[in-house]
């Protein structure tokens, strides 16, 4: 069959799935590439990535492709849901034919629910489809298929689920899929070089935080390797055929996590010779980040989340404040960049938690940092905490352009604290002698720099000021209702 793979316009600069972990629009226009529909894809040599977002590709547009194709797969995410079905009614409408299968974490966790949504939907796939989506255009009945779910005469009908995939060689190289069907240059992440692409080298994530979508909803905890050549002889590959290419991130859950492993692997990276960066956990020692830096890595995305030692315990991250702090130490030492990412509204926030993840976040003083607003995804065991307390809210975890919105409160800290502590924190860390001294330096040398900087002060501000306004209108909304006792 046929068959076109999808990530929808859901919102207008919405990075909302096929490969991010966080779905929304960010602070600043970035893109992550659509990695899990590019493995089966490159199994189907007749198909056809579409990955709307970062190509400017409007609803109308894609709708146009219906008759073009004869299956679609739609990679689908909990905040661009409602979108994506219209969005499939809309293809379904325009060739009744088209088989359509949704993927991604919601069909995952809720397959009955999102079936029942709407008849666009023939059928949904469930955790990791690379084969199941294969097996399908292939011809293969749906009762024949593990991981998949739908509705036969009004009865809810799910297969057993497919095992994970153990030889992660057998699969695609990625790269290949990006250099078929997309533009390299319309993938931008702020702290990334401009063009990279992303792979992974692993799947599944051994750590249990209890707030991270792609353990707990897709790839699993089990974590599969794929062989160090394999690695190796794909990132040479896309070197030679990405003309101008900047940098390669690889985007495993945690690319350093196991020592012996990583030192192998980067001493085969050697030979790549070429820059690249990664995703690390603060466990992370002093010879492994060596290796690295010797093997060609800049620069390092770290979930630091708290600084406070009792959050990051609830969340179960396996680490502890005094790790974080050698870890960036050593990272610095070594020249490492870090990007550090941070997150308000945790279980068991409070006030003073905050003020002290603030507080740490200035002590570590990492290149960039990114603050977000804790989001209870559904299959998620923070999910799970929220609805059992009672503190999830019933406002929506996304404003009308796909931003970033609290859905969640807690006692004495309200969902418009929420959203004003996130810009606290972006002022405090960013607005200090030193920070300011990192943006000015680059901006001074670099031209393109200080274009990019530019758009990015822009897109910031507008976003500030629309959070703002929430803050401002909540308040208001909340002081009406103590005034006539509702």
């Amino acid at each position: 069959m046929r068959t076109l793979f999808l990530n929808p316009p859901s919102f207008e600069g919405f990075d909302g799935g096929a490969s991010s972990r966080w779905p929304a629009t960010r602070e600043i226009e970035s893109y992550w590439y659509p990695v899990w529909l590019c493995y089966p894809a490159g199994m189907l040599p007749d198909s056809k990535v579409v990955d709307a977002p970062p190509h400017k590709i409007s609803i109308e547009d894609t709708v146009k492709m219906a008759s073009d194709f004869e299956l679609l797969v739609l990679f689908t995410s909990t905040p661009g849901f409602e979108v994506d079905v219209r969005i499939a009614e809309m293809m379904k409408e325009a060739n009744a034919k088209l088989k359509v299968a949704f993927v991604g974490p919601p069909v995952t966790v809720e397959p009955l629910k999102c079936l029942k949504a709407s008849r666009a939907i023939d059928f949904v796939c469930s955790k990791e489809f690379d084969h199941s989506i294969v097996d399908f255009a292939n011809g293969k009945p749906l009762a024949e298929i593990p991981g998949v779910s739908w509705l036969e005469n009004g009865a809810f009908r799910s297969n057993p689920e497919r095992p994970p995939i153990e030889n992660l060689d057998e699969l695609p190289w990625v790269s290949k899929v990006y250099k078929r069907d997309l533009d390299f240059t319309r993938y931008n992440v702020p702290f990334l070089k401009h063009p990279f692409i992303s792979l992974y080298t692993s799947r599944g994530c051994p750590a249990m935080c209890t707030f991270c979508l792609w353990p707990q909803t897709h790839s699993g905890h089990r974590w599969r390797l794929r062989s160090n050549d394999d690695v190796v002889n794909e990132v040479i590959w896309a070197k030679e055929n990405f003309p101008g290419l900047q940098e390669i991130f690889f985007d495993d859950d945690t690319f350093n996590y196991q020592k012996k492993r990583t030192i192998e692997l980067c001493k085969k990276l050697e030979k790549a010779n070429i820059t690249w960066s990664c995703t690390s956990r603060v466990t992370t020692d002093y010879d492994t980040l060596s290796a690295m830096k010797d093997a060609g890595a800049r620069l390092m995305i770290v979930g630091y989340e708290s600084g406070d030692q009792q959050i990051l315990k609830n969340i179960k991250k396996g680490a502890t404040l005094d790790m974080a702090r050698r870890f960036t130490k050593n990272a610095h030492k070594l020249g490492l960049t870090i990007h550090g990412d941070f997150i308000v509204g945790l279980p068991g926030e409070t006030r003073e938690s905050i003020r002290r993840t603030v507080d740490f976040a200035k002590e570590l003083d990492t290149e960039t940092i990114q603050v977000s607003i804790a989001h209870p995804y559904p299959g998620t065991e923070f999910y799970d905490y929220v609805k059992d307390n009672g503190l999830i809210t019933i406002g929506s975890m996304t404003d009308e352009e796909g931003h970033q919105l609290p859905n969640i409160s807690y006692e004495n800290l309200d969902p418009a604290e929420l959203v004003d502590w996130v810009e606290r924190f972006y002022g405090e860390y960013y607005f200090r002698p030193r920070a300011i001294w990192r943006v000015v330096r680059k901006a001074i040398f670099s031209n393109s720099e200080r274009r990019r900087l530019a758009k990015e002060a822009r897109e910031y501000l507008a976003l500030r000021k629309k959070r703002q306004a929430f803050v401002r209108d909540h308040r208001a909304a909340s002081e009406r209702a103590t005034a006539t006792g509702d």
